[in-house]
């Protein structure tokens, strides 16, 4: 007797069939599953079997061998107890195979056959439409998910019963679904706004200027300046996800199974702090059982890395593949994954290690030595890899206790949008979408300078001693000044801005 069911395995963040084969034949009662299951999988033998029973079907008694194909990958993870169950079902004639070969069945058992959810089910999803299958069979607190999916029936069951019913075409109380893209792209819901952040022009300008060309930004500051306040309240000023990379984010989301309960898609633009203990395979991805990392949970957002310095040298060294690539590339032996990882670098740290270097109001105790050794843990070429660097001082009374409150999140997303709008009709075509993806040739196209803006960058070039990483960078955000100033000429103005965010290069002089 044999049954074939399938199923989906993820491999990086997106998912491929899985055929799960279950054959049973007389011998001593015993359940093998092969085809490189890991230890959830191999467990499920105990959860299918008391699912099975208590659902009221029959169990055989015989020698069960469940094979999961491809077998040269390995699989991982509960969602295989659903279909090894009907799997089981079908070889001993309790389940019609007729749906077998159309759906994708995936969910965990628990012992009293209740279904409950997985990870990975919206690039499941993904996959049965591509592949041309009718639809997919999942829990039902994963249907949210799989519905966003355009052309696919979703079948949420609660139990292994109902799922059952459905494939033997009787009237198991659920009713499938038709993956539908929604009407809408996502609107972002923000708790914080900019209007709450008292004073600091400057960091505020240089955070919309960033945001305007999607630019890394770097927050130097003693504490209490309000760092956090203002890398927290970025993506409040950022264009709202399309539907496209709500459906990248989401699909990373439901492969590290963090998607909001009854959501279908992320329509907030990710925000990702980690704190400064992560290890580099929690940074940028990895592990035994390769998973997205904190760069790739931030793709289309912003990832934070408040005190830049306290985080170990060689997790800050892997960021330079990602800051340039916008991927991540997990090598192993028999296997390479890549993982999305575009995101905004928005850092903060303090100029020494007591905070209060150059505060007028609090002598500095540092060492120059101790000064030195501190800013010395962020190696120079990370440096240069972030546009703008910008000083954050200390807020004066008279700012905090001020009434008037400044622009809001949505009149700065608005002209962050209009910006936006003008960088995608400019690089139409090409796979390029904001100011700071350009590359030296795109550059050397459309951040031509006038004579008087030439004598300035060459000016600033001779006396802060900048590299050409450096100098690329004052071009990029000169665009995105001019961009936010609605002038296609890059003035002299938009280049002197420019200059002023590069603080730590005006430091070294």
């Amino acid at each position: 007797m044999l049954a074939k069911v399938l199923s989906s395995a993820i491999l990086g963040v997106d998912a491929y069939l899985v055929e799960v084969e279950v054959d049973i034949t007389s011998g001593l009662p015993a359940m093998a599953t092969v085809g490189l299951a890991e230890g959830a999988v191999r467990e499920s033998k105990d959860r299918v079997k008391a699912a099975v029973k208590n659902s009221g079907y029959r169990f055989p008694v015989d020698r069960i061998t469940v094979n999961l194909a491809p077998a040269d990958r390995k699989k991982e993870g509960s969602g295989f107890d659903l279909p090894m169950a009907v799997g089981i079902l079908a070889a001993t004639g309790a389940v019609v195979p007729e749906k077998l070969n159309r759906y994708v069945l995936s969910g965990e058992l628990s012992l009293d056959a209740r279904v409950k959810g997985v990870r990975g089910v919206l690039p499941m999803a993904v996959e049965a439409r591509e592949k041309g299958l009718t639809g997919v069979v999942i829990p039902r607190e994963n249907a949210a998910e799989a519905a966003v999916v355009q052309g696919i029936e979703v079948v949420g069951v609660d139990s292994l019963s109902q799922a059952v019913e459905f494939l033997n075409g009787g009237d198991a109380g659920v009713t499938p679904q038709i993956g539908s893209r929604p009407s809408e792209d996502p609107v972002p819901e923000y708790a914080v706004d900019f209007n709450e952040v008292k004073g600091q022009e400057q960091a505020k300008r240089a955070l919309e200027v960033a945001a305007a060309g999607s630019h890394n930004v770097l927050m130097m500051g003693p504490p209490g300046s309000g760092k956090t306040m203002l890398a927290r309240r970025l993506p409040s000023v950022l264009p709202g996800l399309s539907f496209m990379e709500s459906l990248e984010c989401s699909k990373i989301y439901s492969v590290m199974g963090l998607m909001p309960d009854g959501r279908g898609l992320i329509s907030a633009r990710p925000f990702r702090s980690p704190h400064h203990t992560i290890s580099d395979a929690g940074l940028i991805g990895g592990g035994i059982i390769p998973r997205p990392g904190e760069v790739s949970l931030a793709h289309h957002g912003v990832l934070f890395l408040d005190e830049l310095p306290e985080f170990k040298k060689n997790v800050l060294e892997v960021l330079r593949q990602p800051l340039e690539d916008g991927v991540v590339t997990i090598a192993r032996a028999s296997s390479s994954m890549t993982y999305p990882a575009r995101f905004m670098l928005v850092a903060a740290m303090n100029p020494c290690p007591c905070g209060y270097l150059g505060d007028p109001r609090h002598p500095c105790t540092c060492q120059t030595p101790a000064v030195e050794r501190y800013q010395a843990r962020v190696s120079g070429p990370l440096f240069d890899r972030i546009d703008i660097q910008v000083h954050v001082p200390a807020v004066s009374y008279r700012d905090l206790s001020a009434h008037t409150a400044g622009d809001s999140s949505t009149q700065i997303r608005q002209r962050v949008e209009t910006a936006r709008k003008v960088q995608l009709d400019r690089f139409h075509g090409l796979p390029v979408y904001t100011n700071a993806q350009m590359g030296s040739r795109l550059i050397q196209q459309f951040c031509k300078l006038d004579p008087g803006g030439k004598t300035l960058l060459e000016t600033a070039m001779e006396r802060l001693g900048l590299s050409a990483r450096g100098y690329a960078r004052i071009l990029k955000i000169s665009r995105t000044i001019a961009d936010l100033a609605g002038e296609e000429q890059i003035a002299p103005a938009h280049v002197a801005e420019a200059v002023q965010y590069r603080s730590l290069d005006r430091r070294k002089r």
